[in-house]
């Protein structure tokens, strides 16, 4: 939601940028559960050691769990395409989305114009040096998500800028929202006829990218899984992500005789291939199999060291916020709920625990452990490790995560306790802090109170959430009372400039927003 036309920062679009990707991805995540589910309990392994699973019917469901875990993997760059604009666009969202997929669609024909007018198209050698691939059934260069993701760049900003646009009255049908898919139609043929002249460059660049992790060895995931939660704070650690998962940056594999490019990829590849008895360590090391030492037991383990550090008379108030944090973290895999519990108060204790959580990366190669997908969760772990059997090695996760707990535990608690660092249930009570209202909405949150924080209706310019923050855009930082948030649940509070900010809410966010939303637009 925005009231204004103010320019935004680049931090602001990044930012925006990457919550984009929540769409497709979270739909990735499901559709590789489905994935991961039908493929193992249809294996031939799994039905000798199960025989009542080898039942037509039950094989059948497989199968079709097995198709349709596909369908994110295989048309993931248009999903993205269609998602960004969705994301970015302001109002007439519906038009946005059906425009990023005409402009996916116009890219890949006017390349595959130019290929053909350059007789690349029938030439064998040729279409193997541009990297032809079918895209919607177009021989096109195969741009992947970065194609896509450009796309959806331009297709947002033509989006911003005409889809007020006034024709003449003898063309006014074609005019306002109208208008958007005609002008990016236009734009993405034109821009498709310098694709094929400049992307090997940006092939070359991100290959570059895919060397420089590869020559780093068991460090290159390390950096990964370090950089990933440095970035996270400040919303950006999308962009990281997504070029590991999804680009040559993350490996390129040969894979049931097509190539393959992007860690996820590779894995999902494998995972459907019925030729495959192993999982590439090369590319699950950059997947979940990292995240599940600081996830399943480390994370878990600092906050049970929080808890025993709190003040006796106020560990029974923090209990009920540490156990959700634990379950958030485990089960879904969404880790802001307890890393906000310390990154303010400790901002070290934050650095130590990336540091970590990128360690565990590399420990898990090191091991040969293969368990993919992208949450890092209880659910990854029985999935695409056990039900996978032992060949993915899953038996040794229980015992790093256990490593990985007591090691938590020790060095949050020693750290608490030596520098009295004020992590929940630490803080002397103070009834005069800031202002507390009962809670009587849905979302378990106080809108009124939140948006009063925020300094009123009329001091927000943007509104938006993504899976645990509320992302805002503010006409005065000043006015924004950090106190009186957090006094009301707010997790954390994050000033990226004088405009921007994002508060940490947890998984119910998206309620939290929708209220405030509804009582800025009452107030209009």
């Amino acid at each position: 939601m925005a009231k204004t036309s103010r320019k935004s920062t680049m931090w602001e679009f990044l930012q925006s940028l990457g919550k984009t990707f929540m769409l497709p991805v979270a739909l990735l995540a499901f559709s590789g559960i489905l994935l991961g589910v039908g493929s193992s309990l249809s294996s031939g392994a799994v039905k000798e050691t199960l025989p009542f699973l080898d039942n037509t019917v039950l094989q059948l469901i497989f199968m079709w769990m097995t198709k349709i875990g596909l369908v994110a993997f295989i048309y993931l760059p248009v999903m993205f395409a269609v998602a960004i604009p969705l994301g970015l666009a302001r109002e007439e969202k519906g038009v946005a989305a059906f425009a990023g997929f005409v402009g996916y669609a116009a890219l890949n024909l006017s390349i595959n114009f130019y290929l053909t007018v350059a007789n690349v198209i029938g030439d064998a050698a040729a279409e193997k040096a541009y990297g032809v691939k079918s895209i919607l059934g177009i021989q096109s260069i195969d741009t992947g998500i970065l194609g896509a993701i450009i796309v959806g760049v331009i297709v947002a900003k033509l989006h911003i800028r005409f889809y007020t646009f006034k024709m003449p009255d003898a063309l006014a049908f074609f005019g306002g929202a109208r208008f958007v898919p005609i002008i990016t139609a236009l734009v993405l043929g034109l821009v498709g006829l310098v694709v094929p002249l400049v992307w090997p460059y940006f092939a070359a660049g991100i290959n570059g990218v895919g060397t420089a992790i590869s020559h780093a060895g068991p460090f290159g995931p390390m950096l990964f899984g370090t950089g990933e939660r440095l970035l996270l704070p400040f919303g950006l650690h999308h962009i990281l992500v997504a070029l590991i998962r999804f680009t040559e940056a993350g490996g390129t594999m040969d894979v049931c005789g097509n190539t393959v490019s992007g860690a996820l990829n590779i894995f999902y590849a494998e995972l459907s291939c019925q030729t495959t008895t192993q999982f590439s360590g090369s590319a699950t090391a950059f997947l979940s199999q990292g995240k599940m030492p600081a996830f399943l037991g480390g994370l878990p383990g600092a906050a049970l060291a929080m808890y025993h550090c709190a003040r006796p008379e106020n560990r029974s108030k923090i209990k009920a916020l540490l156990i959700s944090g634990v379950v958030a973290c485990v089960v879904g895999g969404i880790t802001e709920p307890l890393e906000f519990l310390f990154l303010f108060v400790a901002p070290m204790l934050y650095l130590v625990h990336a540091i970590l959580t990128g360690v565990g990366f590399m420990v898990m190669g090191l091991l040969g452990v293969t368990i993919g997908n992208t949450d890092g969760n209880i659910i990854d772990f029985v999935v695409f490790g056990l039900l996978q059997g032992t060949a993915t090695k899953w038996y040794l996760v229980p015992v790093v995560a256990a490593i990985w707990f007591a090691v938590y535990y020790s060095v949050f608690r020693f750290a608490i306790t030596r520098f009295n660092l004020k992590t929940p249930g630490r803080e002397v009570e103070n009834q005069a802090a800031a202002e507390t209202v009962a809670v009587t909405s849905a979302s378990g949150y106080n809108g009124e109170v939140i948006l009063k924080a925020l300094g009123g209706a009329q001091n927000i310019l943007a509104l938006d959430n993504c899976i645990t923050r509320l992302r805002l855009s503010v006409q005065d930082m000043s006015l924004v009372d950090d106190a009186t948030l957090k006094a009301n649940g707010a997790l954390g509070v994050v000033k990226l400039d004088e405009h921007n900010l994002q508060v940490v809410i947890g998984p119910q966010v998206h309620l939290v927003k929708n209220e405030i939303q509804s009582m800025m637009t009452a107030t209009v």
